[in-house]
């Protein structure tokens, strides 16, 4: 399947899924245990009238959950809905993607980039330093089809870590930290391409990844590999009401 093809939103609940999902009316709506917005969020699957956003929100509560929605690409139409009842967005989010093999050259130094699965107990240091703790440690526990984690060092030190899935033809990347006192060195432009290879053995033929659009950093680091957006997508919220 090309990227053009592609069901984003099938993606990224197959590599990054909730703990549980059910539909409710036009919704999907996800029990995410505290593993963020991205397991946590209802979207839409189906047209939406403003008489249907109290159903979702009801539901949500009742899961101890945030209100908030995810704008999925091809969201048939909750997005107008939820702006005219004063939902605000949060964290635009690009989707990149390019070919798997455009990324395996070059291949990362030796000894850089190990995959490893299950995570050893200093990439799970990493990622909490890094704020990603238990939680979303175990929505890479309930990915059910292919999967691994990569483990990066530098100079002579174990230094950051990613996770990364396949659904289909296509593998997405997940939860890449790099410690701080490594930052700016290579190692995630390294980490990157190790995932990759690590995709193309899996059978992926589109490599992924998601990034916030404030991110510049992390946006120019993908583009600077030849990664291309494919599509976008974002979360709504109500804005808190002042104390």
């Amino acid at each position: 399947m090309s990227a053009a093809g592609t069901d984003w939103g099938a993606v990224i609940a197959a590599t990054w899924p909730a703990a549980e999902t059910q539909q409710l009316g036009p919704w999907r709506i996800r029990r995410g245990l505290g593993g963020g917005n991205r397991v946590s969020a209802a979207s839409a699957h189906a047209p939406v009238t403003p008489d249907d956003l109290s159903q979702a929100a009801d539901a949500m509560r009742a899961l101890q959950q945030e209100v908030v929605f995810s704008i999925l690409p091809g969201d048939p139409g909750a997005d107008e809905v939820l702006a005219n009842a004063g939902y605000v967005v949060r964290d635009e989010t690009i989707v990149y993607a390019c070919p798997t093999q455009a990324l395996l050259y070059p291949a990362p130094p030796p000894v850089t980039a190990f995959t490893v699965w299950p995570p050893l107990a200093l990439q799970r240091r990493i990622w909490a330093e890094g704020g990603i703790g238990p939680a979303r440690l175990a929505v890479m526990d309930r990915v059910t089809g292919e999967k691994t984690t990569i483990l990066g060092r530098i100079d002579d030190r174990p230094a950051g870590t990613l996770f990364v899935a396949r659904h289909g033809s296509v593998a997405m990347l997940h939860a890449l930290e790099i410690a701080p006192d490594h930052r700016r060195k290579g190692l995630a432009r390294h980490l990157t391409r190790a995932a990759a290879a690590w995709a193309q053995g899996a059978g992926a033929q589109t490599f992924s990844l998601l990034t916030t659009v404030a991110n510049d950093g992390a946006r120019a680091l993908y583009e600077g590999l030849g990664m291309r957006e494919v599509g976008r997508y974002h979360y709504r919220v109500k804005p808190q009401e002042p104390s």
